[in-house]
């Protein structure tokens, strides 16, 4: 199907940064959330990050007038009804999700295919919950949303052959790569990544190394670009954890148990740079391990 209109649920850092490729790319979006600060501060960031493309000659200031002329937003869930597609993008909880999507269904088109950008939850269970399993997709976009080229897709049990072309139509005409992959516990980049980064967690907590030795040895050791603590950080370690915790429910394996070190952080509302600490102290000029 010509998917045309997009409905974004959820203006944090994932929802706008969705919202900002798909209205570069011609979708007119509505962007949704409970807060009408969060949404103003929302399309402010994505003005300021379409001008820094065009600052870098990526983009057009016409191409980004044009962008901003296609966002819309809404406090009001039900308004997204009317749109060809919609990305759940909400706090990782299943819980905040199924009543996102119980709140949408009795507004949907017949058409509208449903999708979440969960790095972790179970596709085929939130889909079941709904009244179209066959139009339900995982779509899962990487942070930041218009620097990272990969999207995973992911097919509950019942989607249908029509729902992943289209979506796989779609991320083609983002500029971006598609991965597919399968519903288990995390699909493939977090089933990978967040057990480095509860390791190097499990690492600073037996006392190995300290916060900047293991970011220092991942960066000059195995090249990696960020330091998997550092890494941590710019996540958010609430979400890191509700991923580990996903993982070692999920899989029963005791591989995937979050280290304790990780909880106390999240328990503390240390969660890293949106709480301006985390592995690091970000409440001055440069960031200063806290370990």
């Amino acid at each position: 199907m010509d998917i045309r209109s997009v409905g974004i649920v959820g203006a944090g850092q994932m929802g706008n940064g969705i919202a900002h490729v798909f209205s570069l790319a011609g979708y007119d979006v509505l962007l949704s959330d409970i807060s009408q600060d969060s949404l103003d501060k929302a399309v402010a960031l994505i003005d300021r990050n379409i001008e820094r493309q065009v600052s870098r000659g990526k983009t057009t200031a016409e191409a980004k007038s044009d962008a901003m002329g296609r966002i819309k937003t809404t406090l009001k869930l039900p308004e997204l009804g009317n749109c060809d597609l919609i990305i759940e993008a909400a706090t990782e909880r299943e819980t905040v999700k199924q009543a996102i999507f119980d709140d949408l269904l009795p507004h949907l088109l017949p058409h509208t295919i449903l999708t979440s950008n969960t790095s972790s939850i179970s596709i085929t269970r939130l889909a079941s919950r709904t009244d179209r399993p066959e139009k339900f997709m995982g779509f899962h976009f990487m942070n930041p949303v218009p620097v990272m080229q990969l999207v995973e897709l992911i097919r509950g049990i019942a989607t249908d052959r029509e729902t992943y072309d289209t979506l796989l139509g779609v991320v083609g005409k983002l500029g971006k790569t598609a991965a597919s992959a399968e519903d288990f516990p995390a699909f493939i980049v977090n089933r990978i990544l967040m057990p480095m980064i509860n390791e190097a967690v499990y690492t600073l907590y037996e006392g190995v190394g300290s916060v900047r030795s293991i970011d220092e040895s991942l960066k000059l050791g195995a090249n990696h670009p960020m330091g998997p603590l550092e890494l941590a950080d710019f996540i958010g370690l609430d979400t890191c954890l509700a991923i580990m915790n996903v993982l070692h429910d999920g899989l029963a394996d005791t591989k995937y148990r979050p280290c304790p070190l990780l909880t106390k952080y999240v328990e503390a509302g240390w969660l890293g740079r949106k709480t301006k600490r985390g592995f690091y102290d970000y409440r001055g000029e440069v960031p200063v391990p806290t370990r």
